[in-house]
């Protein structure tokens, strides 16, 4: 779906504002840059872990996502076996104090906009709708990532970082209503939340907003976008399927591809609302 097709009418607005995810969901296909770099972290303690065990709980903070890992059975043996011990705080700490520079260096490397990004919040300025952000980054990745991204054509209005509120992250909503707030929107019904990983689609849903989740160009893929076009069409379709199957689960109430589509899901989400939906 591209926004070039999208209706040049623009009817009164129910919506008022979208809320945007950022790996996989504005920059960086495939959300690579935070699931490689957990890999890489976790190795320099010698705990092998897979890319798809990275991938598990994306969407949460960082310090969360590796708390998340290190309970899980098969890594949390790993920890064990080597250390003599399961895993305490000050290891999530050490981890982290090692996740952290690794991803401020490597996030630039994969901050180029997701094909129709760019035109899709243009479209979203032009049609009066106010474009928030929040991520499971922290504020120091952020700090190099927006640089690099406003250079490319992607400038949200407010962005808020998964470690700069003392309520927390996802799953919970505080990221969304912070953006809420500084975007001074009357009603969270009138808000999008845009995300490609669950804890993404619950924190929209536990803010009381439409959600709407990313297939194709997120985490639940995990592809590039060359790897994902040399794929053979059912075996796309496959992957499509499993991951809208996913994300609807977790609450969303569309899925598209990727943020190219989003204009036509928003003309549904205001059909769904005029209707009483």
């Amino acid at each position: 779906m591209n926004p070039s097709s999208t209706p040049t009418a623009s009817p009164p607005r129910r919506i008022q504002a979208v809320i945007f995810d950022w790996a996989g969901t504005l920059v960086d296909f495939g959300s690579l840059a935070p699931t490689q770099i957990f890999v890489e972290a976790f190795a320099t303690f010698g705990i092998h872990i897979t890319l798809a065990e990275a991938r598990g709980p994306m969407g949460l903070s960082k310090r969360d996502h590796i708390r998340t890992l290190l309970d899980e059975p098969a890594i949390n043996a790993q920890w064990r076996e080597r250390f003599g011990a399961p895993p305490n705080t000050n290891d999530i700490d050490a981890l982290y104090e090692r996740f952290m520079p690794m991803q401020i260096q490597k996030v630039g490397d994969y901050s180029q906009p997701i094909p129709g990004a760019v035109e899709t919040l243009a479209w979203l300025k032009t049609q009066g709708l106010k474009i928030g952000s929040c991520s499971g980054y922290p504020r120091q990745v952020l700090d190099v990532l927006l640089p690099l991204a406003v250079e490319a054509g992607i400038a949200p209005d407010h962005v808020v970082a998964g470690d700069e509120l003392p309520a927390g992250g996802r799953p919970g909503p505080y990221m969304a209503l912070a953006n809420v707030l500084a975007l001074r929107i009357g009603d969270v019904r009138a808000c999008i939340k845009v995300d490609d990983t669950a804890p993404g689609i619950e924190e929209g849903r536990n803010a009381g907003m439409w959600c709407v989740g990313v297939s194709l160009s997120g985490n639940e893929v995990g592809l590039t976008e060359e790897a994902l076009a040399a794929l053979p069409p059912p075996e796309v379709a496959a992957l499509r399927q499993a991951a809208e199957k996913r994300l609807i689960d977790a609450g969303a109430h569309l899925v598209i591809d990727s943020v190219a589509d989003l204009p036509r899901a928003i003309e549904e989400i205001e059909r769904r609302s005029l209707a009483g939906g």
